[in-house]
């Protein structure tokens, strides 16, 4: 079966000699490691500060204390998304806010972003569903005129770009994901990229209970609440690794789904994802609507190919659901979006074989 995710682990020549070289070092906890991952990540992303983090549910949680956010404010976010997006509202205490998503992309809908803004808004999440970047130069605008920070969730979306600059710099907070099936994995991990100083210096003291690295325990005076969010050398030594390969494992995600744009047009029961413009997708999952999803993913299984639309609308969970609302779109699009595989196992021959299929019909 050709798998929908995939874990990539670089090879043992590369990967173990500097793996070993930590273990054995005598300090495997946060430290210069860690210090030399966010700078190489840093440079990738090309702007911000990084805040490595042990999950990208840690980097949502952080951004939002960063953002402001407290108890009983609301978020406005998406339901198309994986929960760890809306769980870490509610880990501040504040309530979730939904807005609808845009037909054509399945990414939350500006125009339904402002019309949840209200007195309670203190900040707005927007996820880059699938590795498809949001409408940003709209999301900005909307930013700016109500003065509402953004937390951009790039879970899927490393490498993705908007007028030719990755996802972290259009922001003042973005949070990746390292988990296992990410474009870039550090077995678990994430990161909160953040474009000021002063609260990349605050996120730092969060994310070690509080305590300021830079001077001693005895000398420390904690003043906010922190967590033991940090990321670990061990950790930090496999991302990277992973980094001295990022540009080509991710450069195998948009050349599958650029292949795949490009061939699944005019196919019968198919729709794809449209992108907005001046975007770049980095395509963690191929996402297409079609008529009649459960025997379309039944027929590619049927012929060794995973197909399904993989997370659960957010909505349709209770405790994330504090103001139920209609969301007529994504009503629309759930029902038919569908995830086919696109990462850098899938070979040209995949591709190939799965356009065959749908041409063939369901």
């Amino acid at each position: 079966m050709l798998p929908l995710i995939k874990t990539n682990i670089p090879a043992k020549s590369q990967l173990m000699p500097k793996l070993e070289e930590v273990l054995y070092s005598g300090y495997v906890a946060q430290g210069d490691v860690v210090e030399e991952f966010e700078r190489k990540f840093e440079n990738y992303i090309g702007g911000g500060n990084t805040l490595s983090l042990n999950s990208g549910t840690a980097a949502l949680h952080i951004a939002l204390i960063l953002a402001g956010v407290k108890q009983g404010d609301e978020v406005i976010s998406t339901a198309l998304t994986a929960e760890p997006t809306n769980v870490a509202i509610k880990m501040v205490g504040a309530k979730v806010r939904w807005a609808d998503v845009d037909l054509s992309t399945g990414n939350i809908s500006p125009e339904s972003i402002e019309k949840a803004i209200n007195s309670n808004t203190k900040a707005i999440i927007v996820v880059d569903y699938a590795g498809i970047p949001v409408n940003v130069s709209k999301i900005q605008e909307i930013s700016k005129k109500y003065n509402i920070p953004v937390i951009e969730d790039a879970a899927h979306a490393l490498g993705a770009k908007f007028r030719g600059k990755r996802t972290g710099n259009h922001f003042p907070f973005t949070i990746y994901s390292f988990q296992a099936i990410k474009h870039l994995t550090t077995i678990d991990g994430g990161a909160l990229q953040i474009l000021d100083n002063n609260l990349y210096n605050k996120g730092k003291i969060i994310r070690w209970f509080g305590l300021d690295k830079n001077i001693s325990r005895l000398e420390n005076d904690i003043q906010i609440q922190g967590y033991k969010y940090h990321m670990n050398n061990v950790n930090a030594a496999i991302g990277i690794v992973q980094l001295e390969n990022i540009e080509s494992i991710v450069q195998k995600y948009i050349e599958n789904g650029k292949y795949l744009d490009e061939n699944l047009k005019g196919i019968d029961g198919v729709e794809l994802i449209e992108y907005y413009p001046d975007t770049e997708p980095s395509y963690w999952l191929y996402t297409l609507k079609v008529k009649n999803r459960d025997a379309f993913v039944k027929m590619m299984a049927e012929n060794g190919i995973m197909a399904s639309e993989l997370h659960k609308r957010n909505d349709l969970h209770t405790y994330l659901n504090d103001f139920p609302a209609d969301l007529p779109n994504l009503d629309n699009f759930y029902q038919n979006m569908v995830h086919i595989p696109c990462g850098w196992w899938v070979t040209k021959e995949d591709c190939d074989k799965m356009i065959e299929l749908m041409k063939k019909g369901w």
